[in-house]
């Protein structure tokens, strides 16, 4: 046994040619040149306000980790018809209530934020806490005779 008889267990594997045109487009995962490439010299404010309305870009001002809320918990829309369905009269509408019913999903380990919406017909005479509702559903939900607690 010879050293120049000796060959490897595994294949070598070379890396993906980058910077030939083919599938990773343009520069090839090497950035740019010109202006993006310069020290010292940012984009101007004009051309950021600009790239701030792509719709990639829209709302998250300068620094994404801090205008982001991410903790925030997203209103959770239910509609007064699913409520006729699944609620009796004098029965309390409650985000806890809803969420025993299956009529929303947990959001980040807890109840949601519920939003009530219009759409349907209520005729049960309910009793609705710690709820938003909108005017057509505030309308209906009164016309039915039910109790608003905000």
């Amino acid at each position: 046994m010879q050293l120049h008889t000796l060959t490897p267990r595994t294949k070598s594997k070379k890396p993906a040619p980058v910077g030939r045109g083919g599938k990773r487009g343009k520069t090839s995962g090497r950035g740019g040149k010109g202006q993006t490439a310069r020290a010292g010299h940012k984009i101007r404010p004009e051309v950021r306000d600009l790239i701030k309305k792509l719709p990639k870009r829209r709302g998250f001002g300068k620094n994404r980790s801090r205008t982001v809320r991410t903790n925030r918990i997203p209103l959770a829309a239910v509609n007064v018809a699913a409520l006729e369905a699944a609620y009796q009269t004098g029965e309390t509408v409650s985000p806890a209530t809803l969420l025993a019913k299956g009529l929303v999903r947990r959001e980040k380990g807890r109840a949601p934020s519920v939003k009530i919406l219009g759409t349907g017909e209520v005729t049960k005479a309910l009793v609705v806490e710690k709820c938003l509702l909108s005017g057509s559903a505030r309308a209906a939900l009164q016309k039915a005779g039910a109790t608003i607690n905000a």
